[in-house]
């Protein structure tokens, strides 16, 4: 029972030290001609669920601009940028995960920060500290809350 249990914890943490070593820093991420990213950030699937939550909450809110009707539920949906019902009809899964990394590669002249970016920021704060922030900072999202927000907008599609 004790070597099964050890070989099950070697097995654990080299599966974890591998999941670590397939996330792409944002200084390495390769985008594409027009600012898509084919591959996974994190090297693992997206969390549908998990990037349901990341369009109202934490760094991503993604409604605090944008109107979602599969998310009516919840209140204040944003109309500063465009909605995203049918944006899985509009766009590949690697230009979502292009726009939401850093929409900034398709439409310069956007307010949509990026979210998985650590350098160029104008104006970041330290926390909430009211004091400037310094570079590098540190991504708004995580690689794999790109891949989950990615897997919930794969969801939106028209009919």
């Amino acid at each position: 029972m004790k070597r099964t249990l050890t070989a099950f914890s070697v097995l654990l943490v080299g599966a974890s030290a591998a999941s670590a070593a397939d996330v792409i820093a944002p200084a390495d991420v390769p985008y594409g001609e027009y600012g898509e990213v084919a591959v996974s950030l994190s090297g693992q699937p997206g969390d549908m669920e998990k990037g349901k939550v990341l369009m109202n909450r934490g760094a991503g809110n993604c409604i605090a601009c944008h109107q979602v009707t599969a998310l009516e539920d919840l209140p204040f949906h944003g109309d500063i940028g465009p909605s995203l019902d049918g944006v899985a009809d509009r766009w590949e899964e690697a230009d979502l995960r292009g726009l939401v990394a850093n929409a900034k590669n398709y439409f310069p002249d956007t307010m949509m920060p990026g979210f998985y970016k650590y350098t160029g920021f104008i104006r970041v704060g330290d926390a909430y500290t009211g004091k400037a922030g310094i570079d590098p900072a540190e991504p708004l999202l995580t690689a794999q809350d790109i891949e989950d927000v990615v897997a919930f907008l794969m969801t939106l599609k028209d009919g």
